[in-house]
């Protein structure tokens, strides 16, 4: 289960660019490009939205190597939370209230690439204009990305953490960090839920399908797609999904990025495999489960790093948005793609494009304008920007 939470440099533009996807088998899908920073650092590392100011509006939200920032909703004006207050560099953020206060704060992971994996998380102070406090959570080797859920059962989310590598004799520590009842003040006392799994990019959160069970987590890594959740006797379970992309050599084994979505009746996992790998795929089944059916939705990425599961067009079938951050060695530019079943089963899929050159770190789908449809919000490395893509498919 992955939440919105509560629904620039010093100017801003925007670039009304209508992309058609006219050559999908069903409604066209069509989107307006908003460039909402055209430089925010050296490195867009990861992007979310969360309502900010409490207008019942989504704003966007983004970290570089150096300041975490939020643009409001719809004049995309920046407001730099903090800067230079944390060793560099920034590398994942999620919201959440941490302080139970009905206001949304931040949980960020910093010190990249080195292993320092420092823990932190930053609270309003009384005007939004002033930078946000800092307090620490603690410290993990190769922090790598978070999100909060219910991982414990317990009633209010945890803070869930990926390392990238474990140490030379164990994998990751993939970490649930219980918040305190004073968070200000911790102590933040992280509970381990596995430490079988290797090179684990990225994590994903789903709701059990009994609501009353506590959340499950989908790790994308080097073992490929594994379901990770509390069993009846209070300790964690790892369960192989998918094996992912296969290779002689362990780094190019497994899987880098996953989200789930439907496509019909039909569950679905979308993935980009291996870790910044080639291929945009996707796995089928009646439910979440091992022996799930693969399909090769694209095989010509240079190191893929971002994807999504959303029905942009309304018809009942998630499309996935997936991106590359590099340029390929034909000269293509790192871009960022649509894909569209063309049948029911979702054994073929049509590609169109989205945005090219935009070198894309991270994605974040949600609807950003209140119409009713899933916009795309995207982060870029090389290219250094944030922009928004707001759906005007018809549906």
């Amino acid at each position: 289960m992955q939440r919105s939470f509560f629904f620039s440099i010093t100017f801003w533009i925007t670039l009304p660019w209508l992309l058609n996807a006219g050559n999908l088998t069903a409604e066209d899908l069509k989107f307006d490009k908003t460039v909402i920073d055209a430089n925010l650092g050296k490195v867009c590392y990861a992007v979310t939205a969360a309502d900010v100011d409490g207008d019942n509006r989504l704003d966007a939200v983004a970290i570089s190597e150096r300041e975490a920032i939020w643009y409001r909703n719809p004049d995309w004006k920046k407001h730099v939370m903090i800067s230079d207050a944390v060793t560099k560099d920034h590398v994942c953020i999620t919201a959440g209230d941490i302080d139970g206060d009905g206001k949304v704060d931040f949980a960020l992971g910093a010190g990249w690439p080195n292993n320092g994996g420092e823990i932190f998380w930053i609270q309003r102070n009384a005007s939004l204009e002033s930078p946000w406090t800092v307090h620490p959570i603690g410290a993990e080797a190769w922090t790598h990305r978070m999100r909060f859920a219910d991982v414990l059962g317990k009633g209010r989310d945890q803070l869930v953490v990926t390392p990238l590598n474990g140490d030379a004799n164990n994998g990751i520590r993939l970490l649930a960090f219980p918040i305190p009842t004073k968070p200000e003040t911790g102590p933040w006392t992280p509970q381990v839920m596995a430490r079988s799994l290797n090179r684990a990019h990225n994590h994903w959160h789903v709701s059990n399908s009994r609501s009353s069970e506590p959340d499950q987590t989908i790790v994308a890594s080097q073992e490929g797609l594994s379901l990770v959740q509390l069993g009846s006797e209070g300790k964690f379970t790892v369960t192989p999904i998918a094996t992912g992309a296969s290779s002689e050599q362990p780094n190019l084994r497994g899987s880098g990025e996953v989200k789930k979505g439907k496509l019909g009746s039909k569950t679905m996992l979308a993935a980009i495999e291996p870790m910044h790998g080639n291929q945009v795929v996707v796995y089928l089944a009646d439910s979440l489960q091992a022996g799930m059916q693969r399909v090769v939705l694209d095989d010509t990425f240079a190191q893929g790093h971002a994807i999504w599961c959303a029905d942009f067009n309304g018809d009942g079938q998630d499309e996935v948005v997936a991106a590359h951050r590099k340029a390929k060695a034909d000269g293509t530019p790192a871009g960022i793609y649509l894909y569209q079943a063309s049948n029911a089963e979702g054994m073929h899929w049509e590609r169109t494009k989205l945005d090219a050159p935009m070198a894309c770190e991270d994605l974040w789908c949600d609807d950003f304008d209140g119409d009713g449809k899933i916009d795309i919000l995207a982060g870029g490395r090389a290219t250094h920007d944030v922009n928004l893509y707001l759906n005007r498919s018809a549906r």
